[in-house]
């Protein structure tokens, strides 16, 4: 492990500390009051008293971290423990550069002792990046004594003071990616001058200020703020990144929106040694969101029923209405199970037909309730459901939900705003259609999706940019199976493997296919794949053993007479899955996925017995 050396040792002398006498000659001639807060300042700088924390920041698509931004604080039993104390005393007392310098090495020392993953954000102002000293390489230099790349760290820039000197920071920053470093802009929307940054250095990253992100589920005007800014990013080439996240809604409708990093309370808080992964809470957003992510306002996406099939406009109602004119609206349309409230464009709630009209028969109620307004029997958490959520998953969805939101119904919505409602009974009936209609497609032997729906997916995967793994899965040696026990049994084999290789997939990201035959292929967004795969093999070595007779299961296989009369010691079957793993910017077409996962699949049947072969990016390897 590397350990450094104090900052005092690793700065210009004429740019870093005084000696011991000068700095003792200095604090006399200080007040009591500016030596109360130097001396200690001075003492956190000798003794390094500073803490490094890190905050993920997520990969919106993935569900895995991108990287961690270093944040410093003081000692914990100090008046300086808060980095706006600690900063502003230094800042006070001019020694904003040591105390940026020593926090910058504590930051990178920490992250590469706890090993941590991806890249690292490390916070600098422009008054430092501009020094001399942060010019002349010894950031460089202590990077590559930790062992670090410099393609790992990010220099993020923030701004506490306005920035005039474009010119300098733009030269300044062309010479650190010159050494290999990223860059990002910090708080864009809430600095002196951000937007300006954003123009002249043209950083990899740009991060959106919480002020924009927190609420925006439910505030149009911040929803818009950040379209645009996802807009102008994607035109210069530069990855957004949303702080402040701390909902669940706040995430989904981040994500909603194609911005790639997220960072916030929601997914981590800043702490002394961050997680290596998404907390479940945080993968189920992001899970969902990969299946309901926003796209083009169609009907049908690539094939796929999405919840604005099913939308009714029901004109909705303000919270301020009274009651005796709800009363109204339920008599003269008896069909009418629920009537939303909606202000501003924002969905609040639903009345439920049968709990208004069940409470407005009590005796006296319709005297003191009429002139009160609708907000009092209003359900105040409908269910909202986005208008372009695919169907099979609103299904999920509305199954995992309580029973009620299936009685009265839900509110679809266009990125947080009103647009209709749809019914429990609706769902079902469009549901039992797309059933009767994928069973025109499904094997008959298995009943899983055929050719068809499994071509259709993987261009649904591909057009959405969704990165997967294609695993092509065959029995081998099934033929002298068939041969030697019946077809009968060789159709208990296949469904065996359809089983086995259903129970492997998540029912929320994955999807399994049956091309014919003995031949399977699942479609994988998991990230635990491989163990899955790895168990699916595990599994059908142990349940195929009970379809073979004892003495073929003693001798590891059997022996039959082929066309020409020659007796063939044939091995037992097993299960061979080839992978590759699939992404947008290699691969174009179902055709292409095709051709990779059969080339992987191939290269698992040369390995004797139960086998997966994954095929990387540049390299490939077994595992056995």
């Amino acid at each position: 492990m590397f350990m450094s050396t104090p900052i005092v040792n690793s700065l210009p002398e004429n740019n870093q500390f005084t000696s011991s006498a000068t700095r003792i000659s200095t604090l006399r001639r200080e007040t009591k009051e500016t030596r109360e807060i130097k001396t200690p300042l001075v003492e956190i700088i000798r003794q390094r008293r500073l803490t490094a924390l890190f905050q993920p920041i997520l990969n919106l698509k993935t569900g895995e971290f991108y990287g961690y931004e270093g944040l410093i604080r003081g000692p914990s039993d100090s008046a300086l423990h808060s980095p706006f104390n600690l900063f502003g005393a230094a800042a006070q007392q001019n020694m904003t550069l040591e105390v940026e310098m020593l926090s910058r090495q504590i930051v990178l020392e920490t992250f590469v002792n706890l090993n941590l993953p991806g890249n690292l954000f490390l916070n600098v102002s422009p008054e430092t990046l501009l020094h001399p000293s942060f010019k002349n390489g010894c950031t460089l230099d202590f990077i590559k004594k930790l062992g670090l790349a410099p393609e790992r760290v990010v220099i993020e820039i923030t701004e506490n003071q306005p920035t005039y000197d474009f010119a300098g920071m733009r030269g300044a920053l062309l010479h650190y990616r010159a050494m290999g470093f990223q860059i990002a802009i910090d708080d864009l929307g809430e600095g002196f001058s951000s937007l300006r940054l954003w123009s002249e250095l043209r950083p990899e990253f740009i991060k959106i200020d919480m002020h924009f992100v927190q609420g925006v589920d439910s505030d149009p005007v911040k929803l818009q703020f950040l379209k645009s800014i996802q807009l102008i990013a994607e035109s210069c080439g530069t990855h957004v990144i949303a702080e402040g996240i701390e909902t669940s809604s706040e995430l989904s409708t981040i994500g909603g929106l194609g911005i790639l990093l997220g960072q916030g309370y929601f997914i981590s808080r800043p702490v002394p040694a961050p997680p290596l992964l998404a907390s479940a809470e945080t993968n189920s957003v992001i899970n969902a969101g990969r299946m309901s992510a926003f796209r083009q306002s169609t009907t049908y996406t690539q094939g796929k029923v999405i919840a604005q099939k099913l939308l009714r406009h029901i004109e909705p109602v303000q919270p301020d209405t009274e009651h005796e004119y709800i009363l109204k609206l339920f008599s003269a349309n008896p069909s009418l199970r629920a009537i939303p409230v909606v202000h501003q464009g924002i969905p609040l709630g639903l009345i439920s037909r049968s709990s208004f009209l069940d409470n407005f028969v009590k005796p006296f109620q319709r005297e003191l309730m009429g002139k009160k307004p609708c907000l009092l029997s209003m359900q105040a958490d409908p269910l909202l459901v986005d208008q372009n959520m695919p169907i099979e998953d609103l299904g999920r969805f509305i199954a995992e939900a309580e029973e009620r939101h299936l009685n009265n119904g839900f509110i679809i919505t266009d990125q947080g705003r009103y647009l209709g409602v749809a019914s429990g009974q609706d769902l079902l009936r469009e549901l039992t259609q797309m059933q009767i209609a994928a069973a025109r497609y499904a094997n008959p032997l298995t009943m899983l999706p055929g050719n068809v729906p499994i071509n259709e997916r993987i261009e649904d995967l591909l057009q959405s940019g969704t990165p997967f793994v294609a695993c092509y899965c065959d029995l081998d040696n099934f033929k002298p199976y068939n041969d030697v026990y019946s077809y009968r049994h060789g159709d208990e084999m296949i469904q065996l493997a359809s089983r086995i290789l259903s129970w492997a997939c998540d029912p929320k990201l994955d999807f399994i296919g049956h091309i014919g035959g003995d031949d399977f292929i699942l479609l994988m967004q998991s990230r635990d794949f491989q163990a899955r795969c790895k168990q699916a093999l595990r599994s059908f070595e142990q349940a195929a053993s009970l379809l073979f007779k004892p003495e073929h299961l003693a001798a590891g296989g059997y022996t039959s007479e082929d066309r020409h009369g020659n007796t063939i010691f044939h091995p037992l079957v097993s299960l061979s899955i080839g992978a590759s793993h699939i992404t947008a910017d290699r691969f174009f077409s179902h055709h292409e996925v095709s051709a990779a996962a059969t080339v992987a699949k191939k290269m698992a049947k040369r390995t004797a017995g139960n086998s997966l072969f994954i095929e990387q990016r540049s390299t490939t390897n077994q595992a056995g």
